[in-house]
């Protein structure tokens, strides 16, 4: 999945016609009832709009004080004095007595009897409980019967004071309430949701416990929730995935701005393929055949033959592979460096090592309630990793797998499960879940990659590894243009396709190298998630396009 990962490998797990088939009928079966419940849900909005036009409203002095707010009223007709308000997750002892303004999702409804009602109200994750409680003068009876049927996940503003309750409140990230004086609705949602938040958020351990305790309690599958993205994206775990994600972006960006490097953009329509194989997306551009981009691999070179020096970039990458696996996407987020090297590729493996050290370093401190938020819902152990990141050479991995038991062609790939393997018998014998393996097969390296100079089977190469599974491919770079061409068409690449960007290579090219990084599986090993999917905001698999 890292944007320049090697000439793409067959597929691994449960790609078989069988598992295809059953992908697709379980899709046509998930698409025949959400359409069915689009269907109810219309049913129940019209029903719920007639009853309330049918209603008679008795006459309250204090109307006034709650209701939905008209959308002429949110048509920008005044400015907002942004200082009045204040966010959820702000929402603390220090502000007790307090009178404040919040805005944010209707998350769950409680009525107690006819004088009091509670409401959860959620934004960006960070949730606090509201209570309106009838008062002369203040709070009516219809306003707690108002609260009480609003629909979950309806924006709403709240206008209240902060008050300290005795006991710790269950069920909220903040541990004050707001003692509610007024209350309007931004925004209705549907009276019938396609999945609830509550049991969108649930553990596999809290619906085993329940299970075992003879309840039964919701489990959202992945179809339904990727169908739904919207409304799952909203569950504090992935609130916090996302804010993770968010922050390896910008580690990644700063620490390279820091060592001198210039941020590109480079196109993803191109006229060949960028990695080899036939796992490409082709189109048709303008009459011309072309095709998305496999990576930027291409055109990061490009820029270094253009004196750039040290380039990186964070964009789309495609892959047309039919990979239904746990950690393949068609779409997903690259995250490439290339520069110049002065005398060896050792050189490239320092920046991992010390960029990824930062990184790992940045999200332990300071992302902690997110890590939190995410555990809570898929309970992981934090990522172990050394200060000087671990070397091994390729053969010296095939040798420990050898001795575990595993025999592995000592010219040929790792797959899935040697992967793996190898990953526990580092953790065992180096305590790290982090490491990286180097001087691979030429064979199984991009054509593009510089051969070991003792040894033309072996390449100038690396990956990189968090818990037994690859996120990075670097390498040495060739740059000595009828090398190059030699090796792409060994490669069975078009050279004709390619011809700009060898003849770039042909006005003067520093040694250089790189790499390329997958954001979706960084994030989904660091948190120890047990699909790409959920790292992804929304995902394109085979088998899906849409949302």
């Amino acid at each position: 999945m890292s944007s320049e990962s090697e000439i793409p490998k067959p597929s691994q797990e449960g790609e078989d016609e069988s598992s295809k088939s059953a992908s697709k009928k379980a899709s046509k079966k998930e698409a025949a009832k959400q359409e069915k419940l689009r269907r109810r849900q219309e049913a129940a909005l019209t029903a719920a709009a007639a009853a309330a036009t049918s209603l008679s409203i008795e006459e309250d002095p204090l109307a006034e004080n709650y209701g939905n707010i008209p959308l002429l009223d949110l048509q920008s007709k005044v400015e907002a004095d942004l200082k009045a308000w204040t966010k959820v997750g702000d929402l603390t002892h220090e502000l007790k007595g307090k009178e404040v303004l919040i805005r944010g999702r209707a998350q769950t409804m409680r009525a107690v009897g006819k004088n009091m009602a509670f409401i959860v109200v959620r934004e960006k994750g960070f949730t606090v409980q509201c209570v309106v409680t009838a008062q002369p003068e203040v709070v009516s009876k219809q306003m707690v019967k108002f609260a009480a049927g609003l629909s979950r996940e309806s924006i709403v503003d709240v206008h209240g004071v902060v008050s300290v309750p005795s006991i710790a409140i269950k069920g909220t990230t903040q541990q004050v309430e707001i003692q509610v004086s007024k209350l309007y609705c931004v925004d209705k949602a549907m009276p019938t949701l396609p999945i609830n938040i509550e049991d969108a958020s649930r553990s596999e351990k809290e619906i085993e416990e329940a299970l075992l305790a003879g309840e039964k309690l919701v489990r959202v599958n992945q179809d339904t929730r990727l169908n739904n993205r919207v409304l799952d994206i909203r569950t504090s775990a992935n609130q916090g995935i996302f804010r993770i994600q968010c922050q390896v972006c910008n580690i990644f960006r700063q620490f390279l701005l820091a060592e001198d490097f210039l941020e590109i953009h480079t196109p993803k329509l191109i006229a060949g393929s960028s990695e080899g194989g036939s796992a490409v997306f082709k189109l048709d551009y303008k009459g011309q055949p072309a095709c998305l981009a496999q990576s930027p691999q291409l055109h990061k070179q490009m820029a270094i033959c253009a004196d750039f020096g040290r380039v990186f970039e964070i964009g789309p990458v495609f892959r047309a592979e039919d990979s239904y696996t746990h950690r393949h996407l068609c779409e997903f987020t690259g995250l490439d460096v290339e520069f110049e090297i002065k005398q060896h590729y050792t050189e490239v493996m320092d920046i991992v090592d010390r960029l990824f050290v930062t990184m790992f370093d940045h999200l332990n401190n300071k992302c902690s309630k997110d890590l939190e938020a995410v555990g809570r819902q898929y309970p992981f152990e934090p990522l172990k990793y050394l200060r000087k990141t671990l070397r091994l050479r390729f053969e010296e991995g095939v040798q420990m797998l050898k001795e575990a038991g595993v025999e592995i062609d000592p010219y040929g790939d790792l797959n899935t499960e040697s992967e793996r393997k190898l990953g526990q018998l580092v953790l065992e014998k180096y305590g790290t879940e982090f490491y990286i393996l180097h001087r691979y097969p030429l064979a199984v390296r991009p054509f593009y990659t510089m051969p070991c100079y003792d040894d033309p089977k072996y390449s100038n190469s690396f990956d990189v590894f968090i818990r037994g599974e690859e996120i990075i491919s670097g390498a040495q770079r060739v740059h000595a243009p009828e090398l190059l061409a030699e090796r792409a068409q060994a490669c069975g690449i078009d050279v004709s396709t390619i011809s700009t960007y060898i003849d770039s290579f042909r006005y003067g090219a520093p040694p250089h190298g790189g790499f390329g990084v997958g954001l979706e599986r960084v994030v989904m090993l660091f948190c120890g998630l047990n699909n790409i999917r959920k790292t992804s905001l929304f995902p394109r698999d085979p088998l899906r396009i849409a949302p």
